[in-house]
């Protein structure tokens, strides 16, 4: 087996949960706005711009909460009430602030990258400031080597941390729940891509495995990961 000397683990619904908190502000969004469109069609038109805009708020909240503003305006043709955008605006800020959950077995998949003696480093998406918060709040932060907060995870961004780091990329490991971010530009960059699936994903971040790649490897759920690795020392 090759050896791997750089374990890199991406962070929301990996380590902690996240969509959940997407999906229960999603579900008051609708509740704002039943009286102007269904709920299925209001997810349609919030999903439309939320891919509208990732290029331009990026990932994460701030960009959610705008999104869902800017639907609430288009469904009601301009006619929203102030106290439904403060409202959304309220959610949005209970979402920065809410506290970290842990999922099963994460710090024990980080201790056991740390032990296997491998550079790990978290990579993730998102807001600056949140995702800073969340890792503080998680606990974890002293187990990482490194951090790297990413506008976007393209096989490109994942070559130049490798090669930044010093690392050949048939010697690094990506773990985490979307197979879009975390997994294929990880493998078409040449390095080991471990899916853990969440039981939420986000519409935009899903695809199909590469079942039968060399490089792809899929976890239930994190308890394996120590097993996954003393596989690559056997």
């Amino acid at each position: 087996m090759n050896e791997i000397n750089f374990i890199g683990f991406d962070a929301d619904d990996t380590l902690w949960q996240n969509e959940a908190f997407f999906r229960l502000t999603q579900d008051r969004f609708e509740r704002l706005l039943a009286d102007h469109v269904a709920p299925e069609h209001l997810h349609e038109r919030l999903l439309a711009a939320e891919r509208r805009n990732i290029g331009h708020y990026g990932f994460g909240v701030k960009g959610f909460v705008l999104s869902m503003i800017e639907t609430a305006i288009e469904v009601t043709d301009g006619r929203v009430a102030t106290s439904v955008i403060a409202e959304l605006m309220a959610a949005g800020r209970e979402m920065l602030e809410h506290p970290i959950e842990l999922l099963p077995h994460a710090r024990e998949a980080v201790v056991a990258a740390a032990q296997h003696g491998a550079q790990v480093v978290l990579i993730t998406k998102g807001d600056l400031l949140d995702q800073e918060r969340k890792l503080a709040q998680s606990g974890l932060g002293d187990l990482f080597t490194a951090v790297e907060i990413v506008s976007d995870k393209r096989p490109e961004v994942y070559a130049r941390i490798f090669s930044r780091h010093g690392v050949q990329s048939g010697q690094a490991m990506m773990l985490g729940n979307s197979l879009k971010s975390d997994v294929l530009p990880v493998i078409e960059a040449g390095g080991w891509g471990v899916h853990v699936p969440h039981q939420l994903t986000w519409a935009l971040e899903r695809a199909d495995p590469p079942h039968g790649h060399p490089r792809f490897a899929e976890l239930p759920d994190l308890s394996g990961f120590a097993a996954l690795l003393r596989g690559f020392t056997a």
